[in-house]
């Protein structure tokens, strides 16, 4: 408990603090980016992060880098943190592309800054700069807002104010996670855009529906109705104890939705028209998410 609570605080240095890092804004200043370097040092002395969230690079992505890089050079400098048991090397801890492109484009040395994070701001720092910088898909993009929020106890409002994104944006994007993989794997292709997909986050058989959007090429408000229509319209329903409950009305399921997106597990809440208490069930589908969820109830203690 003790070591979850204290990678719950986070960096001491706040989060803004953080973002001044990687703040892509850095890069319009190309005269004076290379001054702002701590030094410049050889590739073969720079190493990966092998935790780094971002596992897959575009060939043709890093090739259109290296271009730029060869006419421009490097604008903004990596970030690195001296390389654990490795005297005189360095560990990545944001700019990998730049580094790998770096490579490709034969330079023998980068412009980087030298910083002592530790791991758990080594993996904070990662997880901004790839949502800051590269060129995610939405399930990624999800997941790393998701992480953000277990790993470091950051809420919606701060990621938004910090990150320059509406909070209804981080929400949506978040409410992907939980459809089935599925149906995650088919956006993260770009076979199905996040605007379809969220259409289908309350819709039963997502599986099917997302099959039928993409044969058809539906617009998204063609998928709106599709979901809409598979919906039940009945307004009661028999659960398996044999009692009649009534569908949930709009606002509970929205709140369900709102739930289920800020804790990354899916959220159901049985309450009765009229009534005044109820029932409010979590589910999670791994204990790291138990743990983060228990983190999460203890934080305030």
């Amino acid at each position: 408990m003790a070591d979850r609570k204290e990678q719950r605080r986070g960096l001491g240095r706040g989060l803004s603090a953080l973002m001044a890092d990687v703040d892509p804004q850095a890069q319009a200043d190309e005269d004076t980016a290379s001054a702002r370097a701590d030094r410049h040092l050889p590739v073969e002395r720079i190493h990966p992060n092998p935790d780094q969230p971002r596992r897959t690079f575009t060939q043709s992505q890093l090739d259109e880098l290296a271009a730029s890089i060869s006419t421009k050079g490097i604008i903004q400098p990596l970030i690195v943190r001296p390389a654990p048991g490795k005297p005189d090397h360095y560990q990545i801890v944001a700019g990998e592309r730049r580094w790998r492109a770096a490579q490709i484009a034969q330079l023998h040395d980068v412009p980087v800054l030298i910083r002592e994070f530790n791991d758990t701001e080594v993996l904070e720092v990662a997880i901004i700069e790839n949502i800051q910088r590269s060129d995610l898909n939405a399930i990624e993009e999800a997941a790393g807002y998701r992480q953000l929020m277990f790993k470091f106890g950051h809420t919606q409002e701060k990621l938004s104010e910090a990150l320059g994104k509406s909070r209804s944006h981080i929400a949506n994007l978040m409410r992907l996670l939980n459809l089935p993989e599925s149906v995650q794997d088919m956006v993260a292709r770009g076979d199905l855009s996040a605007g379809h997909a969220r259409t289908l986050v309350t819709a039963p058989k997502p599986e099917e529906l997302a099959q039928v959007i993409v044969k058809k090429g539906l617009s998204v408000r063609a998928a709106e109705k599709l979901a809409r229509d598979a919906t039940p319209s009945e307004k009661r329903r028999k659960p398996r104890d044999g009692a009649f409950t009534f569908d949930k009305d709009a606002d509970t399921k929205a709140l369900e939705g709102d739930l289920s997106a800020a804790l990354g597990m899916k959220v159901l809440i049985d309450h009765k028209p009229g009534a005044e208490s109820g029932k409010l069930t979590v589910s999670y589908d791994t204990l790291e998410q138990l743990d983060a969820l228990c983190g999460l109830l203890s934080a305030n203690s």
